[in-house]
């Protein structure tokens, strides 16, 4: 059975007070966990001097905006919070989405390929353009990743989707193989780009490899936040639609869905999830898996209130994780892929063993 149907059969009363308390409990722990990113790093700030700072800052103190504090913080430390918020946010959606296309909560865009095929496009994107367009461009600009990434994300998306359905029914298991399949292409094909780069754009692929937020920028955070927006204003009018698709295609379109429709659509926003976030800060694996799937046991399937606590709880992990990433091998810091599949492995084992090896 799928465990989008989980908690089907929990009795309203039951349901009503683990919604409050995990509610209550991310909107607790997200500005905590802000907290301790911003004051976490090589330079320690305690949370009482960041208080301080900001509001000297935004009070217009000269000298509280001058401090190291403040030069830490509004360079380094609040563009890097905010852009892994986004990107946070942006991957436990598309989890979310894509758990409610396939009916199934091991369907991740990093399990299945998707985040692979989003790294592939911006590794060409930066390999090939100094190939072909050099001369005339100098160095890529930002905004042209998003979109390469985009369009990677978009055409795995769709070979996976394609794969794996037959007569309206999509097979897990066979999601799970091609999306292996795909992700071992991708790769293949990144380390051929990565023979044919030079030595910064062996960096520049280590970065989207291993995923990091160290590139963070204020430039970034304004070229993602349009698509963070688009993302969590388009998610609300899709969450009939996936309630009822969890009952199957052809019940949901007796129900008036639009089933198609609704599919292109799924489709379109995970790859504009996964390629932004792939942009911003490479492959970063399990926030799509975990995120949607421990919420849909405290608060139930209905998506209307999974999908916005996915964003914020995503948002809160990816948070926790970049300070984790640079505590604990500080000054230096861990890659923030190598943090995220540390705590989301053990999980989806456990996901395994919890469904007693099935899959479908």
């Amino acid at each position: 059975m799928s465990v989008l149907g989980a908690d089907a059969g929990a009795a309203p009363g039951e349901t009503r007070p683990r919604r409050a308390v995990a509610l209550l409990a991310l909107c607790a722990l997200a500005p905590i966990t802000a907290a301790i990113s911003l004051g976490a790093g090589a330079v320690a700030i305690a949370p009482a001097a960041i208080v301080e700072t900001v509001w000297g800052m935004v009070g217009g103190d000269a000298a509280a905006a001058a401090s190291r504090e403040a030069l830490v913080l509004a360079n380094i430390r609040l563009p890097r919070l905010l852009l892994g918020a986004q990107v946070g946010a942006m991957l436990a959606i598309a989890g979310a989405l894509m758990q409610g296309l396939f009916r199934n909560p091991l369907a991740d865009p990093g399990l299945i390929g998707v985040s692979a095929g989003a790294a592939l496009a911006a590794a060409a994107a930066i390999v090939l353009s100094d190939r072909l367009f050099g001369a005339a461009l100098g160095r890529l600009p930002f905004a042209v990743l998003p979109a390469a990434a985009f369009v990677g994300g978009l055409l795995a998306t769709s070979t996976l989707y394609l794969v794996a359905t037959r007569r309206g029914r999509t097979s897990v298991a066979t999601m799970l193989l091609a999306g292996v399949a795909l992700g071992a292409l991708s790769g293949a094909m990144t380390g051929f780009l990565t023979y044919l780069s030079d030595d910064r754009q062996l960096r520049d692929l280590a970065f989207w490899s291993l995923g990091s937020l160290a590139g963070a920028s204020w430039t970034k955070v304004q070229a993602l936040a349009p698509l963070a927006i688009a993302l969590l204003v388009a998610v609300g009018f899709l969450a009939r639609g996936l309630d009822a698709l969890a009952l199957g295609e052809a019940e949901a379109f007796h129900l008036g869905v639009p089933v198609q429709r609704l599919k292109i659509a799924v489709v379109g926003l995970t790859a504009l999830a996964v390629g932004g976030s792939v942009a911003a800060a490479g492959l970063v694996g399990f926030v799509g898996i975990v995120v949607p799937h421990v919420l849909r046991l405290a608060v139930g399937p209905g998506h209307a209130l999974l999908l916005p606590l996915s964003a914020l709880g995503g948002a809160t992990l990816l948070m926790g994780a970049d300070a984790l990433a640079r505590v604990v091998v500080a000054p230096a810091e861990l890659p923030l892929g190598v943090v995220t599949a540390a705590l989301g492995a053990p999980f989806f084992l456990w996901m395994l063993l919890r469904r007693g090896g099935d899959i479908e």
